[in-house]
């Protein structure tokens, strides 16, 4: 099965699992679901969802035993970018070709719908009924690693100094730390999520949490070279580039070459720190190649 084929199975997977996990649009408040679903469900890769089953096959472990965490992931990647869209942050109208969701809704329905999701994801990352071979320890430290990737020592403090950042000049660790932060803090939170559920040896969640770590900041160095040279993003913007705006971008400080060449670096030395994990981790390797042959 070519990796295309296995992205679309997985997100046809994950897709169905969040369809019954997200609160229906039939039930009130109506509209607070109808934003949640309508932002969840407006396209994009489900990259993160799908890393997280990947390193669970790479642990050989059962997928169904990931998949809440999977959708969970996405529910808050989901919110993050709802927020990042409003007028206050990135003032974005269309995202995957779609209207954003306080364009949709209005702002203030879409404020909540991002809180409601993020608390959504919690409840689904801390339900033992729907991890039934998870110990509640395991599960208790999973939902700690997600919360630590997602608040001021993860995406909302990337956030934070990415907002700070616009129109300043800036320096390239700063920029570093605004990436790894937004972006590959969840992204690592993620795979390592999936390692603990599927039983990962102590050897291999460090090996893991590497890889996730390059891979973070791997995928938004790509997502800043394809914002400039014009291509859909991974993260979906199709509006003023970030350049445009004012915010500091690899391509900005290292050019496009460069920035392609750093990136090319960083999955390959994430694949390197999983080679001991052998073919059962091909899947892994492909995914971190995908980040920066997609356009490229």
């Amino acid at each position: 099965m070519d990796l295309e084929k296995y992205m679309e199975g997985h997100r046809a997977r994950v897709d169905g699992a969040l369809a019954c996990l997200l609160p229906s649009s039939t039930k009130e408040p109506h509209k607070l679901h109808e934003a949640m679903r309508y932002s969840v469900f407006s396209g994009g890769k489900r990259f993160r969802p799908i890393l997280a089953l990947a390193t669970c096959e790479a642990m050989e472990g059962e997928c169904d035993n990931v998949l809440p965490l999977a959708c969970a992931v996405e529910m808050i990647h989901a919110y993050s970018l709802i927020h990042d869209d409003l007028p206050a942050m990135d003032n974005d109208v269309l995202r995957r070709g779609q209207p954003t969701c306080h364009v949709a809704f209005g702002e203030a329905l879409a404020i909540l719908a991002g809180d409601a999701l993020l608390a959504e994801a919690f409840r689904v990352l801390t339900d033992a009924s729907l991890y039934p071979h998870a110990k509640p320890e395991t599960l208790l430290r999973v939902a700690w690693d997600v919360a630590l990737a997602s608040g001021p020592l993860g995406m909302a403090g990337g956030q934070t100094a990415d907002v700070q950042s616009t129109g300043q000049e800036v320096s390239l660790p700063l920029l570093e730390y605004i990436h790894v932060h937004k972006t590959g803090e969840l992204i690592r939170a993620t795979v390592l999520g999936a390692a603990k559920l599927s039983g990962a040896a102590p050897s291999q969640l460090e090996a893991l949490s590497i890889y996730g770590k390059l891979m973070g900041l791997a995928f938004q160095i790509a997502d800043d070279v394809l914002d400039v040279v014009g291509e859909p993003s991974l993260l979906g913007k199709e509006v003023l580039s970030d350049q445009r705006k004012g915010k500091l971008t690899y391509p900005l400080l290292l050019g496009i070459e460069e920035s392609r060449g750093r990136a090319v670096d960083l999955v390959e030395q994430g694949i390197q720190s999983i080679h001991f994990l052998g073919p059962k981790a091909q899947r892994l390797r492909e995914l971190a190649r995908y980040i920066v042959d997609r356009q490229w």
